[in-house]
């Protein structure tokens, strides 16, 4: 029996929660879903996942690891987009929320155009427009 790959949720841990939920709403434009409470908020994402924001010191515990560390943690969160105009448009209000800008969008090597910003608790995105990533109409990308 095989099971099918998938992401069905990715949690942040953040700082401040507060803070953390602001910026989502104000500087990506999400709305948080209900099922969320005073320890943890979720927002539904297109193609059926989900993202969660929770404290880093909770989720370090409930994960029985520790806390310590900052700096570039080896992951990168991304999304695609219609245009480039959409991914100048994403970065701006992102950065205008309180993100910080790493990398302005620039067409790239490899034939797109993308820019990275870190959320408030250092949370590294990619905001791409990628020609050989066809969107759905859900905003899901389609891979070769």
């Amino acid at each position: 029996m095989s099971i099918r790959p998938r992401i069905s949720l990715i949690t942040l841990g953040v700082r401040d929660l507060a803070r953390a939920r602001r910026f989502y709403e104000t500087g990506l434009g999400w709305r948080p879903s209900s099922a969320g409470n005073d320890d943890v908020v979720f927002f539904q994402l297109a193609g059926g996942m989900g993202l969660g924001l929770f404290s880093r010191k909770s989720l370090a515990e409930d994960a029985h690891i520790s806390d310590a560390g900052s700096g570039f943690g080896g992951i990168t969160l991304a999304q695609n987009l219609a245009s480039k105009a959409e991914v100048d448009r994403v970065i701006a209000t992102a950065v205008a929320a309180g993100g910080t800008l790493l990398k302005a969008a620039e067409d790239v090597f490899w034939g797109g155009y993308s820019g990275y910003f870190a959320d408030p608790d250092g949370h590294t995105w990619e905001i791409a427009w990628n020609p050989f990533f066809p969107l759905s109409e859900d905003g899901g990308i389609t891979l070769p």
